[in-house]
């Protein structure tokens, strides 16, 4: 699964989750990635098909998004597009304490230090890393074969989203080209855009986990008590999906942005799929009970899953932020 050489006392189990989320990861790139569009481009469909991904298999899901949105930030600020046998991440995680920094070289520049939250560690081939520079925060292209990167094995011990692969990894003077200047990778257009493509992974875990109410009722065997609750599923389902369809709509209409309107529009989307995603989970076990949780384990795996990955909203910071644009929008229309 893995091409980097060197690293095979590193590799996954062929029997565990992250080896069969890294071979899905393999195909997706080499079969299916180069004809999902870029944002900007059938934008709606872009994020339909990482919805599907995600009722597929949320951690394939994360790595398929991560390789696609590194696909959108190259094309962005105009660097290539990954090769067909490449896989990309992109390893932006800025929780605190000491990060990866940067130096320039001469030729380039240099990646020293901690990442952690890189999903894809074993299995990609190349990721987009943000890193502490001199002249500000930078996003570097980097690729992983260099003996000075190695992934910090046990750093995910946690069973939801297990299948991405998601460690912490070490850079010891690896070489790194510069994409974008200074705080380019957060002040490009695309930013919020590529937000939407994660709750779009997101909305395709709910509707997995929601599957088992909408089997038992095409079976018949529903109460008016399950009845009830997939109602309420049905209703927060398509709500989300007619919204992240319509950002997708949006984005196409204005990919650069030049409205203002992409980051309230990407903080409207994930904090309505964030609450949509949360209030399935609790519907569906509320109708089903915790028969499905014990013994179907597709259904106990997305649960899992979904529970560990819309964690990646911010909750009440994400909220604040969005109140605090849509109290300027509000002031700035009615002028």
């Amino acid at each position: 699964m893995n091409d980097r050489p060197g690293q095979e006392d590193l590799l996954p189990d062929p029997l565990s989750p992250e080896y069969r989320a890294g071979e899905s990861f393999r195909a997706f790139v080499a079969e299916e990635a180069a004809r999902v569009a870029l944002p900007g481009r059938a934008t709606a469909r872009r994020f339909a098909a990482l919805a599907e991904l995600g009722r597929r298999d949320l951690s394939l899901a994360r790595l398929a998004e991560g390789h696609l949105d590194a696909a959108a930030i190259l094309h962005e600020l105009e660097h290539a597009l990954p090769a067909p046998d490449e896989r990309w991440g992109v390893w932006a995680a800025r929780p605190p304490g000491p990060g990866v920094t940067a130096r320039p070289d001469g030729q380039g520049w240099r990646l020293t230090g901690l990442k952690p939250y890189c999903s894809g560690a074993r299995s990609c081939t190349h990721a987009l890393v943000t890193a502490d520079a001199e002249d500000g925060y930078r996003l570097f292209a980097v690729a992983l074969g260099h003996p000075g990167f190695q992934p910090v094995a046990g750093t995910w011990p946690a069973v939801g989203m297990r299948g991405s692969d998601t460690l912490d990894v070490t850079f010891d003077d690896v070489p790194a080209r510069a994409v974008g200047g200074p705080d380019g990778y957060l002040r490009r257009a695309g930013f919020p855009h590529g937000g939407i493509g994660v709750a779009a992974c997101w909305l395709g875990g709910a509707q997995a986990v929601a599957t088992v109410l909408y089997d038992r009722a095409a079976t018949g065997r529903i109460d008016e008590h399950a009845a009830a609750h997939l109602g309420a599923v049905d209703v927060l389902l398509h709500t989300a999906r007619t919204m992240v369809l319509g950002a997708g709509d949006a984005i196409d209409a204005d990919p650069l942005d030049e409205r203002g309107e992409a980051a309230l529009r990407g903080l409207r989307v994930r904090s309505l799929v964030e609450k949509v995603c949360t209030e399935v989970m609790e519907h569906v076990g509320r109708a089903s009970g915790a028969g499905p949780l014990c013994h179907d384990e597709r259904h106990a795996r997305a649960v899992a899953d979904l529970t560990v990955y819309v964690r990646q909203h911010h909750a009440e910071s994400d909220l604040a932020e969005l109140g605090r644009l849509a109290a300027r929008d509000a002031a700035e229309g009615a002028r």
